[in-house]
């Protein structure tokens, strides 16, 4: 009797043990189930306002709109004001936040600093431009334009759980034109006829480098990518027509240094993003 009692007592025993590993096995399959029901929900149910939500960095390609408001320096100081800058972008960004893209600038807005650049050419030694019939300068402009186009590589650090937002630095090269834009309203400047006012735009081109820092805001609502920072150009040129008058034939002249700084912002416009897993973290 003593001896089924114990094997009575084994049986039980073998039966709570078996019960309890049961019900753990089933308690860790539910929570598994829970969270992996979670990781794998659908865009449109996932809740981005969620703390939890940490954002997965992806490969995108964008078209940007951008507008800069730049200060010359160097050479392009000396002939002109501030100026108003916009263009369009492109842009590829890869799952490690690399970038590489294309960009292009056109430049307006520059007001002539000192119209006594003109003066023994356009104007006389006082400063006073004659037309065709004698009387003082009355309908003509003058203002500096300038473009330019380039390529860009560059890396998007994330500061927060938004992966694909971030620091953005970037660097670039690319080919830059600048000119004096004289217009001749009513005809009457014989000066400006045909080919001669070539002879007064002092229009330089050259090799050109440019740099950005500023921050990438990105999110999964397409209408709210932008980014914003800093910029700067550095520019070597020289006159490229034949002759500048006042200054003579262009051929042996040195390449001189100009130099841009500005405040640069940008709209994005998504055209891909590969869909990534939404990840949770959970204390």
């Amino acid at each position: 009797m003593k001896m089924f009692s114990k094997y009575s007592s084994g049986l039980a025993v073998r039966h709570r043990a078996l019960q309890v590993s049961l019900f753990t096995l089933l308690l860790a399959a539910a929570t598994f189930g829970t969270l992996s029901a979670q990781r794998s929900r659908p865009v449109y149910m996932t809740d981005f306002s969620d703390k939890n939500y940490v954002d997965t960095a992806a490969p995108m390609i964008w078209i940007d709109a951008h507008f800069s408001y730049h200060m010359p320096v160097g050479v392009l100081r000396t002939y002109f004001k501030n100026n108003f800058c916009i263009g369009p972008g492109f842009t590829f960004k890869s799952k490690s936040n690399w970038t590489i893209g294309a960009t292009f600038g056109y430049m307006f807005g520059a007001n002539i600093r000192d119209v006594s650049i003109f003066n023994g050419t356009l104007a006389n030694n006082e400063g006073i431009i004659v037309d065709g019939n004698g009387l003082r300068e009355n309908g003509i402009s003058c203002e500096g334009r300038y473009w330019t186009l380039g390529a860009e590589v560059g890396k998007i650090i994330p500061v927060d759980r938004w992966k694909n937002s971030g620091i953005w630095v970037k660097v670039g090269a690319g080919y830059f034109r600048h000119k004096m834009k004289i217009d001749d309203y009513g005809h009457q400047f014989p000066q400006l006829d045909g080919d001669y006012a070539k002879g007064y735009d002092r229009r330089s081109s050259g090799f050109a480098l440019n740099e950005f820092v500023g921050y990438q805001f990105v999110r999964k609502n397409r209408m709210l990518n932008f980014y914003v920072g800093l910029e700067f150009h550095q520019m070597w040129t020289k006159p490229d027509r034949n002759y500048v008058f006042f200054e003579g034939p262009t051929k042996d002249m040195p390449l001189k240094f100009s130099g841009l700084i500005g405040i640069k912002a940008g709209w994005n416009i998504p055209l891909y993003e590969r869909r990534s897993v939404t990840t949770y973290y959970y204390r």
